[in-house]
């Protein structure tokens, strides 16, 4: 029955299930990316925080990503093994990884909590939040109270791709809608009103957190294709590995964006000391707050990349196990023409209106230093966003095929051995500017491996006589 409801995945139209299955998908990660940008937008624009409070965001946000990272690992893990699983017809083993997944997620939550309040003090250190007092003290508060919605938000964010995968992927995007709308109401409220500063905007965020864990939780227990029963929730370490493995790609994109964000505001707050403007302590904070703020807009083009190709695991999964070849070809195609047009919008955006940018994060508050660095990061740090946004698709739908390693070396190459590589690297050489050369360096080096592989995929999709897929 459940194989019957799915088989529209191997036969509507191409162009028409990337637009059902991707759309509410970019919704969803853009609603979650949200929830730190809003934060920021709201901390920034209050005279009283400033760029004290925009870096202490900074400071906080790699943190956030590595609850994040292991929820998706998963959540995408668990999409991509019940979609591989329901293209083979193999409805008890998608049940099982459902019910084994939620263990999972529910237990690694409140791990992590339990983690990050013990150590607080050594985590913000390691991330930057010494670079002076205020900007320890903002970073305090707003890491306490993020750290105690954790476990509503991995919950919130490991059941949306599982809930895409069975069949709902506008309920996925209407739960996380639902919760970033009750943190942009509850921000200002707090901030500007009750003027609760870098708590406030902590506790909008996780009122918002925990909305979208309880609809995630109503949905479970009304779930239409793999519903999983009693006896699912009992862990089994074959199925969790296979889950994992699926999902290692999504870990390795969220976790190695949190070494490189480590190396990368060690580096700042390190070279920063030693220039001529920036080494006072009144604008210490400046370049971590900016390049903050620089990620936080890629963080957007991301998401609209990345929920493209995620959103389309499903669809991926299903035709691989159900070995149709020139519908994986296509789907290939439309997507990676699909995240170089984002890329290219992204980069004139930057590129011609980096003023405009860095006003709605509370440019008019701050010295002219502040904008002046903002411009010059926005072009230098983002400017080959074109070959990031096709990087970016290669992983995911390598990964949507099976092909765990491949699409794990990449991106353990691009993020890791490039990423934080070259943040420690070129700053040697031109000091802070050399942070912001690291990300387009990175991403060309990338690119070039990349192209191999799409290649190799390419023809993999042509000849009948290559495996289309590993056993799960």
């Amino acid at each position: 029955m459940e194989q019957e409801a799915n088989q529209f995945l191997g036969e509507e139209n191409i162009g028409k299930l990337m637009r059902k299955y991707s759309i509410p998908c970019i919704i969803s990660l853009l609603v979650g990316a949200l929830y730190n940008i809003v934060d920021q937008i709201f901390i920034a624009n209050a005279s009283y925080l400033g760029s004290y409070g925009n870096a202490a965001n900074t400071v906080v946000f790699p943190l956030t990503v590595i609850t994040l990272a292991v929820a998706v690992m998963i959540g995408d893990g668990c999409c991509a093994f019940v979609s591989l699983s329901l293209g083979r017809k193999q409805s008890k083993t998608a049940k099982k990884s459902v019910g084994n997944s939620i263990i999972m997620v529910i237990a690694s939550g409140l791990l992590l909590c339990a983690v990050y309040l013990i150590f607080s003090n050594q985590i913000i250190a390691m991330f930057g939040g010494t670079v002076n007092a205020e900007t320890f003290r903002h970073s305090k508060e707003y890491f306490f109270c993020i750290t105690l919605g954790i476990p509503f938000y991995m919950f919130g964010q490991a059941l949306n791709p599982i809930i895409r995968a069975d069949g709902s992927p506008k309920f996925a995007m209407a739960s996380t809608l639902a919760g970033a709308i009750i943190n942009i109401i509850l921000d200002p409220v707090f901030i500007f009103v009750f003027k609760w500063g870098m708590i406030g905007a902590a506790v909008a965020t996780v009122i918002g957190q925990v909305v979208t864990a309880v609809l995630a939780i109503w949905y479970i227990v009304h779930m239409k294709l793999v519903k999983p029963e009693k006896e699912d929730f009992k862990i089994e370490n074959n199925i969790c590995r296979k889950t994992l493995v699926l999902g290692i790609t999504s870990f390795l994109s969220q976790i190695s964006l949190v070494v490189s964000m480590a190396a990368i505001n060690n580096m700042i707050r390190k070279y920063g000391a030693r220039d001529s403007v920036f080494g006072l302590e009144q604008y210490a904070q400046i370049p971590m707050a900016v390049v903050g703020i620089v990620m936080k807009f890629f963080q957007i083009v991301i998401s609209i990349v990345v929920g493209m190709a995620a959103g389309c695991i499903p669809v991926v999964g299903f035709n691989m196990g159900a070995g149709k070849r020139s519908r994986m070809k296509e789907l290939f195609t439309k997507l990676l023409i699909a995240e170089a047009s984002v890329g290219l919008v992204a980069l004139l955006v930057v590129e011609f209106f980096p003023q405009q940018l860095i006003n709605i994060f509370g440019a008019a508050n701050e010295s002219a230093y502040y904008t002046d660095f903002a411009i010059r990061a926005f072009r230098i740090y983002l400017c080959m966003m074109v070959f990031a946004c096709v990087n970016k698709a290669c992983f995911i739908f390598l990964q949507a095929m099976g092909k765990a390693a491949e699409s794990t070396i990449l991106s353990m190459v691009r993020e890791i051995v490039l990423g934080v590589g070259f943040a420690l690297l070129l700053p040697l050489f031109f000091e802070l500017d050399g942070v912001l050369y690291s990300m387009p360096l990175s991403d060309i080096l990338t690119f070039v491996i990349a192209v191999f592989l799409i290649i190799k995929t390419y023809r993999q999709l042509k000849n009948a006589n290559l495996p289309v897929h590993p056993p799960l």
